[in-house]
């Protein structure tokens, strides 16, 4: 066996790498925490997936003094699971009408959202919204605009930023280490068929709705706003007893480079998630059989760089989403996540959508909102 594969984990983590073997640069693409700034935080939507929230915020030491849902035993059983000293409310006018709380994080159904965010925001509330953050690009923009006139924050909980594997590419990126990006091509083969019987069945364009936001989010934090045209399609793969198309593709065009996505959310056997961005100086590659378990190398003209990321999508996501907004509040500058940024994001997905019906390319931006969702 050689050198290279027998190397120890301690001369990584000592950036002391073996022979043949190039250093990977150290990035800062784990969950961040504000110095000092330890704001209250309300939860309003106690649903499913605010497990993550609460798990997160709570590990993470931030303060969250009130749940609100419209069905009392939700935030009951999240209250005690967590928060055991939280307030519980079914009345929002309990949340926003408390001067102690700056931090609201608005996790409910996307009909709901928008004016739960804009009476959040007009209380001079700082607000992370679930994601998709709207289905319509003009909502999206007023609503960016009432959070600079009212002095607060606005940011999107796309908690894959914080995949360990998708914040070490981006930071990368951001360093200039591979250069000027030319392709991004991002891969998802895994088995999404638990949907059967749920309400997800019911969306028409499940794949790219519900599930590819975090990679249209991904790539759109790796090109800006640089994407012209968008062309995709969608497909009932064979023997699939779902009602929507579980298989999805989009390619992105943008000046200098190419994009692709592909999502087979049919794959019963053999999952496989691939992430390939390539640079004029480097490249970097994440494989692995699933989010949680992702390999990075680095490639670039000293050789192949092996990072040893530490942390998993699922908390630290929602821990980096939260984390991230609370950082810029203290430092008064814009989220990575924010939601003005996030609009290119939803520009990229509702061109995609759009594209797989119309069996046309779409310029991002065109499409301004969904219907039908």
């Amino acid at each position: 066996m050689s050198e290279t594969t027998t190397a120890s984990a301690d001369s990584y983590a000592l950036n002391e790498a073996p022979k043949g073997v190039a250093v990977a640069p150290d990035l800062p693409y784990q969950p961040r925490d504000p110095r000092a700034y330890r704001p209250r935080i309300a939860l309003i939507g106690a649903g499913g997936i605010t497990f993550a929230h609460l798990g997160a915020y709570r590990h993470a030491g931030y303060d969250v003094a009130a749940i609100c849902d419209q069905d009392i035993e939700r935030a009951r059983n999240r209250r005690d699971e967590f928060y055991p000293e939280a307030a519980i409310t079914t009345n929002v006018d309990d949340i926003l009408g408390r001067d102690d709380i700056s931090v609201v994080d608005i996790a409910t159904h996307p009909a709901a959202r928008v004016s739960l965010i804009e009476r959040a925001l007009d209380e001079r509330k700082h607000v992370l919204s679930q994601k998709p953050f709207v289905l319509d690009l003009d909502i999206g923009e007023a609503l960016v605009e009432r959070a600079d006139r009212n002095g607060v924050k606005l940011a999107v909980n796309q908690n894959g930023r914080w995949a360990p594997h998708f914040g070490y590419m981006r930071e990368a990126v951001r360093a200039g280490v591979i250069g000027d990006v030319q392709s991004v091509h991002l891969g998802v083969h895994w088995d999404h068929t638990w949907t059967k019987g749920t309400p997800f069945e019911d969306i028409d364009d499940l794949v790219f709705y519900d599930f590819a936001i975090h990679w249209f989010d991904f790539l759109a934090s790796i090109i800006g706003d640089r994407a012209t045209n968008v062309f995709a399609t969608r497909a009932h793969a064979a023997g699939q007893q779902m009602r929507p198309p579980m298989l999805a593709q989009a390619l992105v065009e943008f000046e200098g480079g190419q994009c692709s996505l592909a999502f087979d959310a049919h794959a019963r056997f053999g999952p496989l998630d691939t992430t390939y961005i390539s640079g004029t100086e480097g490249s970097l590659v994440s494989q692995g059989p699933n989010l949680g378990s992702q390999a990075v190398t680095l490639y670039t003209a000293e050789g192949a760089a092996h990072p040893l990321l530490q942390g998993a999508w699922f908390n630290d996501g929602f821990h980096g989403a939260m984390g991230e907004l609370l950082c810029a509040i203290e430092e008064d500058r814009e989220p990575i996540n924010g939601a003005r940024g996030n609009l290119l994001s939803l520009q990229l997905c509702f061109a995609a959508i759009a594209s797989s019906h119309s069996k046309a390319p779409v310029r991002p931006g065109t499409v301004r909102k969904l219907s039908g969702i």
